[in-house]
């Protein structure tokens, strides 16, 4: 098993990030992501870090991994090795999790899918609002926040699959006080104000994955001494989950960069699914990288 890594030390560097996951063949939008964190590091006399967020075993692979370092070589961009590989480090995910079951501030959530989908349908065939998250899916029903400690237990004894959700709530009342964050993007700028209730009781980690991208992305950023976050502007919201983890671990707050999305012809952010937009495709019909920083407005 992989050590358990610590918090970096303060360093007097910025220190940015890039961090791809290796389910998918990278597209322009994310060259625009790497670009502009390989970019800020060097104006700013600062590091440059890749990570390989790779965490769902069952979607990324070894070959989508190789196909993500050979593209970023084509661009033109170097970074630090080694690389942090987050199957690599499940043991700082899990060491975090233990954390938060022990301030009480995690349950064990026994849901399906299926199940919250029903309960969802029956709730709004009644006329009744159902809450959603700024990604449009709807909460996580209270059932299982409000099921005793020998329910829960008993449920576990049998074996039944399980996740384990952040009581909302009460990691707010934990820390007492509003949360911002500050950033320097391309939409709002300054003090923002953070709403992690927003996005209800979230998942940390299910039975399928030792992690969420929520604690893992806020573990890894503080292991890696990231002082600068730059990524997409369809992570802006999700921002304020990560800033109440941080609290709520004791872990440093870094300066966030939320830029502009690169879209396709039907006006939707790329997939990796749109091969014209992927960078080996634009490779092999000669284009240089040179034409992929004007592609994306660079």
């Amino acid at each position: 098993m992989a050590q358990q890594s610590m918090p970096a030390a303060p360093s007097d560097k910025p220190v940015y990030r890039f961090a791809p996951s290796p389910n998918g063949l990278l597209h322009l939008g994310h060259a625009l992501s790497a670009l502009l964190n390989h970019d800020m590091a060097r104006e700013n006399g600062g590091r440059f870090l890749l990570r390989i967020e790779d965490i769902d075993l069952t979607r990324c692979t070894p070959e989508f991994e190789e196909a993500i370092y050979r593209d970023l070589s084509w661009l033109g961009l170097d970074w630090e090795k080694p690389v942090r590989r987050q199957s690599e480090h499940f043991d700082d995910y899990r060491a975090a999790l233990d954390r938060l079951i022990e301030m009480d501030l995690v349950y064990p959530a026994f849901m399906t899918r299926g199940e919250v989908k029903a309960k969802v349908a029956a709730r709004e065939a009644e006329g009744k609002i159902w809450p959603h998250d700024p990604d449009g899916s709807p909460l996580y029903p209270d059932d299982d926040r409000h099921r005793s400690k020998a329910a829960r237990g008993a449920l576990i004894e049998r074996g039944v699959r399980h996740a384990f959700r952040l009581d909302m709530r009460k990691a707010m009342e934990h820390v007492g006080r509003p949360l911002i964050w500050t950033e320097t993007g391309d939409g709002e700028r300054g003090e923002i104000p953070a709403d992690p209730s927003a996005w209800g009781d979230v998942v940390l980690s299910r039975s399928d994955a030792p992690s969420s991208y929520h604690l893992s992305v806020t573990v890894d950023d503080a292991a890696q001494g990231i002082t600068h976050v730059v990524r997409g502007l369809d992570l802006f919201e999700a921002t304020a989950v990560h800033r109440l983890l941080q609290e709520l671990l004791g872990l440093p707050q870094p300066v966030y960069h939320h830029h502009r999305l690169v879209m396709g012809q039907d006006g939707r952010k790329l997939s990796k699914s749109e091969s014209s937009t992927g960078l080996a495709a634009l490779r092999d019909q000669g284009f240089l990288a040179g034409d992929v920083r004007r592609l994306v407005g660079l």
